[in-house]
């Protein structure tokens, strides 16, 4: 389909059906291709300067406060208040926009529901445009869904606040081209959530609030805020209306809170602690950096010096700047068939969410709605007002040399596989159409399959010499693989539903384990094999 808008040519290479055309009106196209004729090219050059960061980085640089902009962390500044409907977010459930799964989430007793286009959905064409359409329903309170077996789900009188988490500045939406350029990932899933949507939120006395993923430069939140400055503008929506808390999800942006606050201080919701994502970055920023080595994935939780560094951070910054600073994620999911281990599952989060509650962070993330109870209980107990942004923390002093202290441990060959094996379930599960995948009692997203890969990666690439005596190799790696893919293959510990795509999905992991050069993001691997 294509539409000629102003002399330009915006495209859409994906089926549009009668359902589609409701979210992909000629209006909302032409928002579309406003944004991208606005933006898409400073995207770009955000993306060059990341690569010259790589670039330092893989040539020893280690990342620092930016003395130029110190007047910015010493001020006395604040960001601007924040809505009523955002002031109690205590506990927040996040998960893909399905149909179902945002009604559940939104009736999960929950806060907040961050819906996401991003790490825990699989961005085919067909789960892009069914999630805005989704999403367009639950702000209208109109959706439904019935299953197979007849069970009907619609929304409570009293759902939790939606917020939505675009893809990120380094994905790409290649069924919509403008003037056969294809457009941000960020930009489509901002735009039409916001251009159908926003209008009706502010009617029903809330608004369009947003997550925004994998920022690593105060520049790229100075990019976001002239997005909504625009958008705003555009639809004739008062400035600062749009409000957006920043996922800490890397370690360059650790460096740069307050400015990232900064840039976007008249939208600003504060900042969350993404903490998957934040051991994923710092395996990719300092892989070519000698001893900046990570134990096993399960031996790096957020009482290791440098995440709980970040964490404090965090807490710090967002409570002078009077705003949230958001725990993270309890990925844990209810344990049907083993009484025991679901306590000892569920006893785990609660000692979880009381240390961030202890530590001053305003709410916490769970993956389940099962969770929500768990992690209110303990909010209510330890924070019986609305948040602690009151609590400065001023206690907090921490050093760049704290934030990227390199955590003791072990790296043990049962590690190893459990990567090889989280890493090929997860990414059959994304091929087929599921960005959130329940393996090993865990909710896994793109997040934690990237942990996965890049700590297999750099094993191999280092030679690591394993707990028990045994050096991994290019013959370890390759027994292991195999073990755990033939596990997979004839063993009933995969969702059926993903065996279809576990060749591919075996392949694709071998390839980026084997790769020569780190490669960036597994899910620009694997887009090539959905789009």
């Amino acid at each position: 389909m294509i539409i000629e808008t102003n002399k330009n040519q915006i495209e859409i290479r994906g089926q549009v059906n009668s359902s589609f055309r409701s979210i992909l009106t000629e209006d909302a196209l032409a928002f579309l291709e406003a944004l991208h004729l606005k933006f898409e090219e400073k995207r770009q050059t955000l993306m060059e300067a990341r690569k010259e960061t790589k670039e330092k980085l893989n040539n020893g640089w280690k990342p620092d406060f930016i003395e130029g902009t110190r007047s910015i962390r010493e001020g006395d500044w604040t960001v601007s208040p924040l809505p009523k409907d955002l002031l109690d977010r205590r506990v927040e459930i996040t998960g893909p926009t399905d149909r179902k799964m945002v009604i559940n989430a939104l009736n999960s007793g929950a806060k907040v529901f961050m819906t996401d286009f991003e790490d825990s959905n699989s961005p085919s064409w067909e789960n892009m445009m069914m999630g805005q359409i989704n999403l367009h329903d639950a702000v209208r309170g109109t959706i439904s869904f019935t299953n197979p077996n007849g069970k009907h789900y619609e929304l409570n009188d009293n759902p939790a606040v939606l917020m939505v988490r675009p893809r990120g500045l380094h994905l790409n939406e290649s069924h919509i081209l403008v003037n056969n350029q294809v457009m941000s990932g960020s930009l489509v899933d901002f735009g039409l959530y916001f251009f159908h949507n926003a209008k009706a939120l502010l009617a029903k006395k809330s608004g369009p609030y947003f997550y925004l993923p994998k920022l690593e430069h105060h520049l790229e939140a100075r990019w976001w805020n002239e997005v909504f400055v625009f958008a705003q503008n555009y639809l004739g929506i008062a400035e600062g209306t749009i409000k957006a808390t920043v996922l800490l999800e890397t370690i360059l942006a650790s460096f740069q809170m307050h400015e990232i606050l900064y840039e976007l201080r008249e939208h600003s919701a504060g900042l969350n602690c993404g903490r998957w994502d934040y051991i994923f970055s710092f395996i990719k920023c300092f892989h070519k950096q000698e001893g900046f080595i990570l134990p096993d994935r399960d031996q790096v939780g957020m009482t290791v010096p440098f995440m709980k560094a970040y964490s404090d951070l965090v807490i710090n910054t967002c409570h002078k700047r009077n705003v949230h600073a958001m725990g993270g994620m309890a990925a844990q999911i209810p344990i049907k068939n083993d009484e025991e281990a679901n306590r000892l599952a569920f006893e785990k989060v609660k000692n979880d969410k009381i240390r961030e509650a202890q530590n001053g962070h305003d709410g916490t993330w769970v993956a389940h709605p099962a969770l929500v109870k768990v992690a209110l209980d303990v909010f209510n107990s330890y924070m019986i007002q609305a948040n602690q942004i009151d609590e400065k923390r001023e206690d907090v002093q921490v050093s760049a040399k704290d934030l990227i202290e390199i955590p003791k441990g072990t790296i043990s060959e049962e590690g190893v596989r459990k990567n090889i094996n989280i890493g090929i379930q997860y990414i059959a599960a994304w091929l087929s159409g599921n960005g959130a995948a329940a393996i090993f009692n865990l909710m896994e997203d793109a997040a934690t399959a990237e942990i996965s890969r890049t700590q297999v990666w750099q094993w191999l690439k280092e030679e690591v010499t394993l707990s028990n005596g045994k050096t991994f190799n290019e013959e370890l790696y390759e027994k292991c693989f195999y073990d755990e893919l033939r596990s997979l293959e004839f063993g009933d510990q995969m969702n059926p539903a993903w065996k279809s795509n576990l060749a591919d999905a075996a392949k694709l992991f071998n390839k980026l384990v084997r790769a020569k050069e780190l490669k960036d993001f597994l899910t620009l691997e694997a887009y090539e094999l959905i789009k």
